[in-house]
């Protein structure tokens, strides 16, 4: 006859213990705190937290249990608390119960407590032998898939037939198949046969995935969520396979720098999984201005409405620290900041975010001098030197409108110069400009007219004002049109107007001392990235109109493009410029081929003078000390022919060739004015020449 069982008169029961989300203050900082972990973290924390509390729990039952203490179960499921903050709720249930007339406890059991948490040490639990071990549904019956029972089997490292087994053991092995993710509960119980103790773990599957819906998104696509979740259905939800979905649609937000991520996952009934998403929506767009010398807030001269229409950000849109940084930037480039940044804050409870673009206003203005080199005149000891003196103001009327009024003197050339710039008109919505220009200019007229030993010296004087109209088109592209009225004339060194020069060619093209002219300009640009090496494109076209009789008539069309390829540490740039013009024009307004900024080895306007040209260059620059360059270059030019076409022919007068070729070396020089160039040229005529300019090639 067998011995009576020890364990016969344990029963069951079970209560539920849950963890409560976490608290404000176990929240990361700002960001905003609606920005919680991911479901992995989050599970790791409620899982610690069950840990201990059902070490806890297991402690006090085993003082009070029989010898055999073999019943615990636990339960994992994903539920929502509230829409703004969810957090991944674990519950577990353990129940050890004895009638009230069992003897005292064998188990040898030590609690210690301490601040934040439970510390348990066993003495020697004892071992139970366990004859059998199974896999069963809630109910006590056979799984009807076989793969997830398979699953739950291989989860277990412990609980194996005739083993000896411990309540610690078994919590583990618990613990295993819930991990293993395809199950939402997990309970051992313990069933005494005549061939001994079978334990039996009575395992609830999850629901198999038949669709996915998605709450609180605004700006995830739709065809992201169901691709996320595309190889999940018609299968048993897994919990570590759904935390990777998630992670992709975090991964999605992360990606573009929006504020938003995965709140809560819940399993509805039919085996649909509901993902709640939180994503933070701007609620206000505020401009606080700080002293540029102590950081505090101040009373700023912009106009608030002048710095917020700048932004690509409006209230209502998921924020984005992407676009923020673009906001940064374009409120910098308006010239009138010296600092500017972006601070998101939580709006109190709603969920969304309120943002606070700090700046520090500039000096709005001030007078300037200065002095430098001009690269069209190439004659005599002094002559390209030049001094400046300039008055700007960058912010009139706090609607960053610009406001410029220069002068440059040279020994020749002058140049007087109002420019009032609007750089947004007020009420367009496609950001529009208007740029209103008077100027009164000198400039050699050796260009044309020039080149030749014993040519007296000319001038070009030119009275200009006019209006222009500039927006961007595309990204990258942009714009202008305008309107612009010249009243042109040429004088001799003593300042006296001359219509003729010393080879009886025409200077102006109504054989009056000045020409008249009323233009109307249409120009395209597209700029690339904006840097030297980038690819570029412009497109020019005047038209004269002839509102009064004298008043010039031509059409006059010019293009650039260039084009740059990086071989290792070096840039090759590659440029191509050309033009034609069709029409009565002045003489002066001729094409000019040869020079710093055309065909190098010639001087300006050695090449020739024509109604058509085309200029080719080819650069190869390659660093070399610090902010040093070195370049090697090859141009050519050629005015196809069209020199004699020009109102009494100055380039074949004198004897320009027509088209040309030079190449050589040089250096360039980083400065703040922009690269300094120090060119060596050879020409095809086997001259040499040294070219000097400030800025990069037009």
């Amino acid at each position: 006859m067998p011995p009576p069982r020890r364990n016969s008169d344990v029963r069951i029961t079970s209560s539920t213990v849950k963890i409560p989300p976490l608290s404000d203050h176990n929240l990361p900082p700002p960001p905003p705190p609606f920005l919680a972990h991911n479901l992995l973290s989050q599970l790791a924390r409620a899982k610690s937290s069950f840990d201990n509390i059902l070490d806890s729990l297991i402690s006090r039952s085993l003082a009070r249990s029989l010898r055999s203490p073999l019943l615990c179960s636990a339960s994992l499921s994903l539920t929502g608390s509230q829409p703004r903050r969810q957090s991944i709720l674990c519950s577990a249930s353990l129940a050890l119960s004895q009638p009230a007339d069992s003897g005292p406890p064998e188990a040898s059991v030590v609690t210690q407590q301490k601040s934040g948490g439970h510390s348990v040490s066993r003495g020697d639990e004892e071992r139970v032998l366990i004859s059998e071990v199974l896999v069963k549904n809630k109910d006590g019956e056979e799984l009807e898939r076989k793969d997830l029972e398979a699953e739950a089997m291989a989860a277990l490292k412990a609980c194996r037939p005739n083993s000896a087994l411990t309540v610690q053991e078994v919590q583990e092995d618990v613990h295993r198949i819930i991990d293993s993710g395809y199950f939402s509960s997990c309970m051992p119980v313990a069933v005494d046969t005549r061939d001994g103790i079978r334990l039996v773990f009575q395992v609830e599957p999850n629901q198999e995935f038949q669709g996915v819906v998605c709450e609180g998104a605004s700006v995830l696509p739709t065809k992201f969520l169901e691709d996320a979740f595309r190889y999940e259905y018609g299968k048993v939800v897994n919990v570590r396979r759904l935390d990777d979905a998630i992670t992709a649609v975090n991964g999605w937000y992360m990606e573009r720098g929006l504020f938003g991520l995965v709140s809560g996952v819940e399993i509805l009934s039919g085996g649909i999984i509901r993902v709640q998403v939180a994503e933070a929506e701007v609620n206000d767009i505020s401009i606080r201005f700080l002293d540029r010398r102590t950081g505090e807030p101040t009373k700023g001269k912009t106009k608030p409405e002048t710095i917020l229409r700048q932004l690509t950000t409006k209230k209502g849109q998921v924020y984005s620290m992407i676009q923020g940084k673009r906001d940064v930037d374009t409120v910098l480039t308006m010239g009138i900041m010296e600092d500017v940044s972006i601070i998101p804050q939580p709006a109190g409870d709603t969920g969304k975010v309120d943002l606070i673009m700090n700046v520090v206003e500039r000096p709005s203005g001030g007078f300037s001098a200065g002095g430098g080199i001009s690269s069209g005149i190439t004659s005599g000891p002094l002559s390209g030197l030049i001094g400046s003196f300039a008055y700007s103001h960058r912010n009139v009327f706090g609607r960053n409108q610009k406001l410029n009024i220069s002068l440059e003197r040279g020994q020749i050339d002058s140049i007087y110069r109002v420019n009032y710039t609007d750089p947004w008109i007020e009420g367009d919505d496609k950001r529009t400009s208007r740029t209103i220009m008077v100027q009164n200019s000198r400039t050699p007229g050796n260009l044309v007219h020039g080149n030749q030993p014993g040519d007296s010296s000319l001038t070009i004087g030119r009275v200009t004002a006019g209006i222009e109209f500039s927006r961007p088109l595309r990204p990258k592209w942009s714009g202008t049109t305008g309107v612009i009225f010249q009243h042109a004339g040429v004088r001799d060194e003593k300042a006296n107007p001359i219509i003729k020069d010393r080879y009886s060619s025409p200077l102006t093209a109504s054989g009056k001392p000045h020409d008249d002219t009323l233009l109307a300009k249409l120009e395209t640009v597209y700029t690339g990235s904006g840097d030297h090496g980038s690819s570029m494109f412009v497109f020019n076209m005047e038209q004269g109109l002839p509102l009064w009789p004298e008043w010039l008539f031509f059409n006059r069309v010019t293009a650039r493009a260039r084009k740059g390829v990086e071989i290792g540490p070096a840039l090759f740039l590659l440029s191509v410029s050309g033009g034609h013009v069709v029409g009565k024009f002045s003489p002066h307004e001729a094409f000019a081929i040869g020079g710093t900024n055309s065909v190098r080895g010639y001087e300006e306007g050695a090449v020739g003078s024509g109604r058509s040209y085309v200029v080719g260059s080819g650069e190869l620059s390659f660093p070399l000390l610090g902010p040093v360059e070195g370049v090697i270059f090859s141009d050519y030019g050629t005015d196809l022919g069209s020199g004699p076409t020009v109102p009494g022919d100055p380039a074949g007068a004198r004897l320009k060739p027509g088209s040309g070729y030079g190449y050589g070396f040089g250096v360039r020089v980083d400065s703040p004015l922009g690269p300094l160039r120090l060119e060596y040229a050879f020409n095809d005529r086997r001259a040499k020449r040294f070219h000097f300019g400030v800025g990069h090639r037009n």
